[in-house]
Formats: structure tokens, sequence, C-alpha cells
């Protein structure tokens, strides 16, 4: 008896039309898709078969992404390159899941992330960079920063954990501060994961829904709703104070988590001329309408 993929192959090699031998194509490709492992899943859990074939379409594109990741880094390690991720955004914009998607198969000797609790006592009486400068990239190595400095943008001045004092050196002096790090040698990128309130409010609910993210869920979240408007404020301030044409801002529209994971994932390696990157068997350019720089004449989802 003949397999559904010989039955079509010999379809495809009897018709002469070229729209059926597109079809046949297409049937060929979507059952190879449902034979994959996120295919059989969908199958058990009785999802529709657009839903399906778009999630097997979404693992095999991050693979690929991936695969030119771990080049990158390759390319980092054997170069002593020091590359620095900056991740920004509202609260559940999808910052820690695209971190996960870009370090997922690397190499863990040779990369970090960063997610810094609250500062200490004697950290609160330093220089403040003084803590993260501890965390930047050793030569060969790629880290993540899970929020950074620019937590004394937004998140200090909207829920009073800083002075205006503090606030305002801040903005001052980190311009002058990541080109000095630029200068040196630091490849520096800084994404802002950007949703709309309305996505915002239903992946909280998901939150406090689900026990296996309830964690994820803090007092400063619950108000986040809330000081929606005040965190607009800053994080314009924040924008037109601290983009350059040397450290710009690079705006991601995460209203879908894994269109931006991919496209995040695609700018980074778009920005840099790492080895083998002409080989790539993937797009390398990502989706302007996904992921574009920082303008003041930008309509931001956020």
């Amino acid at each position: 008896m003949k397999t559904i993929f010989q039955t079509l192959n010999d379809l495809k090699n009897e018709v002469k039309e070229t729209n059926l031998k597109e079809k046949i194509l297409f049937l060929e490709d979507s059952f190879r898709k449902l034979r994959t492992k996120t295919g059989l899943k969908g199958l058990i859990r009785k999802k529709k078969l657009r839903k399906i074939l778009k999630e097997v379409e979404y693992e095999e594109e991050l693979q690929k992404l991936q695969i030119e990741l771990i080049k990158l880094q390759n390319w980092a390690y054997e170069n002593k390159k020091r590359v620095m991720i900056i991740f920004e955004g509202r609260d559940a914009a999808g910052k820690g899941g695209a971190i996960k998607r870009f370090t997922e198969h690397l190499n863990p000797r040779k990369y970090r992330v960063v997610a810094l609790p609250k500062p200490t006592e004697v950290e609160t009486g330093q220089f403040y960079f003084q803590r993260y400068f501890k965390h930047l990239p050793d030569p060969g190595e790629i880290v993540f920063f899970d929020r950074s400095w620019y937590n004394r943008a937004i998140v200090e001045p909207v829920f009073g954990f800083c002075t205006k004092e503090q606030y305002d050196k801040f903005i001052k002096e980190v311009p002058e501060i990541e080109h000095a790090l630029i200068d040196d040698g630091i490849i520096m990128i800084k994404f802002w994961f950007s949703i709309s309130k309305e996505t915002q409010k239903k992946r909280f609910e998901e939150r406090m829904k689900n026990p296996l993210k309830q964690w994820k869920l803090s007092p400063v979240d619950k108000k986040a709703q809330k000081l929606w408007d005040k965190i607009t404020y800053y994080k314009e301030e924040m924008f037109s104070k601290t983009h350059t044409s040397y450290s710009p801002w690079i705006i991601v529209n995460s209203n879908d988590k894994k269109t931006a994971r991919l496209e995040s994932i695609r700018y980074v390696l778009s920005q840099i001329d790492y080895d083998g990157k002409e080989k790539s068997k993937v797009s390398l350019h990502p989706d302007p309408d996904i992921v574009q720089r920082y303008h003041r004449k930008n309509l931001q989802i956020d």
C-alpha cells in the first residue's frame, strides 16, 4: 500500500498544470508539518489545522534563526567580541520569553542573562551604574539584560523609587556612558518591547489564572494598568533623551509574542557581520512593520 507521500509524488509527476502541482506541493508540505512533534501535539489536542500549521512554521523559522545565533556566538567568542542586548518594555511585554528563545540553544559558558533584583542598601549608596558595570560582557561573551539601568528612566520615577535629582542626573549621564562603552568596543542593542494597554491587561489576567505563571505578578505589575499614562510619559522622555545615532532604541511590536521573538532575533543577526552569515537558510531582514528604530513621529503601540 502506498503512503500518502508516495501517492502525492506520483500525482505530482503525472499532472502538467502548474496550479495543480502547486496544490500538491502545498498538501505535501502540510502533511510533512503534521508529522512533526509540534504537529502531532496539535492533532492530539484537536487544534484547528491552520493553527497547527502556523505553529509548526513558527518552530521551523525559530530553529533556523537559532542556528544563526549559534554562528554569531561562535564568532563573538573566537574574535573576543563583547555583545550586550538590553530588553526593556512594559510588564508582560514578552521580554523574558524572547530572551529564552535567544538563549535556548546557545553555549551556556559563552553567554549570561542579567536580571538584577532591587538594589541592596550598599548599592543604593554607590554610583548608580556601578552594579550594572559588574555584569558588562567579557571578551567573547554575549550578555542579555532583562531590564537594565533604564529602570531609573521609568520604573523608579513612576513608583517614587528615586528623587527628581537622581532621575535628572541619570538622563543626562546615560548617553555619555553608553557612548563610552560603545567607543570601547562593546556592541550594544537596545530593544523596547511595545504592547497595547488591552494586550497587557489580557496577559495579566492569563497570569492570574495560570498557577505556573502567578509568580510573575508583582505589586508593581498590579499598578501598571492604572499608571499607564504616567509610564507613557516617562517612556517618551526616555526615548527623546537617550535615543542616539550610536545607541538607538529599537521598537518591537510585541502584541504577538511569537512574531516579536522571531523579528527581534532577526534584527540582532542583521546588525552583526558574523562568520557564515552569507550561508544562512533563513531571511535576516526584519519586518519593518514589527521592528523599527525609534523616531519622534513614529506611532507607538504603547
